[in-house]
C-alpha cells in the first residue's frame, strides 16, 4: 500500500465526487493509497484540517502556518506547541522560506520559520519544511534551531542535490512530488536518482501539482500512485519496493504505528 505523505484534503476539488470527500479517500485507497498526512498551512483552517483527521483513522495531520501566509504572524512557538498535543498531530508545519513568491517578506518568514523549529522541539515532533529558492538561509535555520534527533522532511523538493544532500546529514527525509515527473525536471530527477531510498517520502501536495499524465488538472491523493510508479521506474526497483520503503519512512518519521 501507497502513502501520501503531504496533501491538503480540505482544499480539494470535490465537484466530481459531489461534495463528498469520503468519496476522494475511497478513490485513493482504490488505487492502493491508504494513508495521508493532512497538512495544515494557516491556524485559521486548523479545525477543518483537524476534523478531517479525526474523521479517518489512516489520515492524520500537522500544525503550521505556511511562509507565504502572514495573517497568524503572532502566533508564538509555545502556542503551536501546544495546539500539535491534539492526538491526531503527527508534525509541525508546513513552515519554512519561499522567496520566490515573496522575497520581500524574507525577515518575516524566517521569525515563523524559526517558531516552529522551537515549536517542534517542545513538542518533540518532526518538521515539514517548505523551500523554495532559499536554500542557504532554509539551511541555516535548520542547522541552528533544529534538534536532529526529531528529524524532519523537505517536501514537495526542487532544489539541488547540495541542499538534499546537506538537510539529510541532518536526520531530514526528502519528499518527492508530482514536479518530478514534468518534462522540464531534468535536474530534479537527477537528484531523485542519488536519494538514498531510506531518506525517500513521496507525497501529491493536492490539490496542486498534478503529476503526468493529470497535469493541468486538479490533483488528488490517488494520483501519489503515478508518482510511485515513476520513481519506481527512475531507480529501477518494483512499484512494490517502493511503496514497501517509503510507507516504512512515512511511518518511521512521523512516529505512526503501522496499521
Amino acid at each position: 500500500m501507497l502513502v501520501d505523505s503531504h496533501c491538503h484534503l480540505d482544499r480539494l476539488d470535490l465537484a466530481p465526487y459531489d461534495g463528498d470527500l469520503n468519496k476522494a479517500i475511497t478513490a485513493a485507497r482504490d488505487e492502493g493509497v491508504d494513508h495521508m498526512l493532512c497538512v495544515a498551512i494557516s491556524l485559521a483552517k486548523l479545525p477543518d484540517v483537524l476534523g478531517i483527521a479525526e474523521q479517518y483513522e489512516k489520515v492524520h495531520a500537522s500544525v503550521g502556518v505556511h511562509p507565504l501566509q502572514d495573517s497568524d504572524a503572532e502566533v508564538t512557538a509555545e502556542q503551536l506547541a501546544e495546539l500539535a498535543q491534539h492526538p491526531k498531530v503527527v508534525a509541525i508545519g508546513e513552515t519554512g522560506l519561499d522567496y520566490f513568491y515573496d522575497k520581500e517578506r524574507a525577515a518575516q518568514q524566517q521569525t515563523q520559520f524559526v517558531k516552529h523549529m522551537q515549536a517542534a522541539k517542545i513538542c518533540r515532533k518532526p518538521v515539514i519544511i517548505h523551500t523554495r529558492d532559499a536554500q542557504q538561509d532554509t539551511l541555516d535555520i535548520i542547522r541552528s534551531e533544529g534538534d536532529p534527533e526529531l528529524a524532519g522532511v523537505l517536501h514537495c523538493f526542487t532544489e539541488s542535490w547540495e541542499m538534499a544532500k546537506q538537510a539529510m546529514d541532518m536526520n531530514y527525509y526528502i519528499s518527492l512530488s508530482g514536479i518530478v515527473t514534468f518534462k522540464n525536471a531534468t535536474e530534479l530527477r537527477e537528484v531523485a536518482k542519488q536519494i538514498p531510498l531510506d531518506r525517500l517520502l513521496i507525497e501529491t501536495d493536492s490539490p496542486y501539482l498534478a503529476p503526468v499524465p493529470y497535469r493541468g488538472k486538479k490533483n488528488e491523493p490517488k494520483y501519489v500512485a503515478e508518482v510511485a510508479k515513476f520513481l519506481a521506474e527512475l531507480r529501477g526497483i518494483s512499484v512494490e519496493e517502493l511503496a514497501q520503503i517509503t510507507r516504512q519512512n512515512y511511518f518511521n518519521l512521523f512516529n505512526i504505528s503501522v496499521s
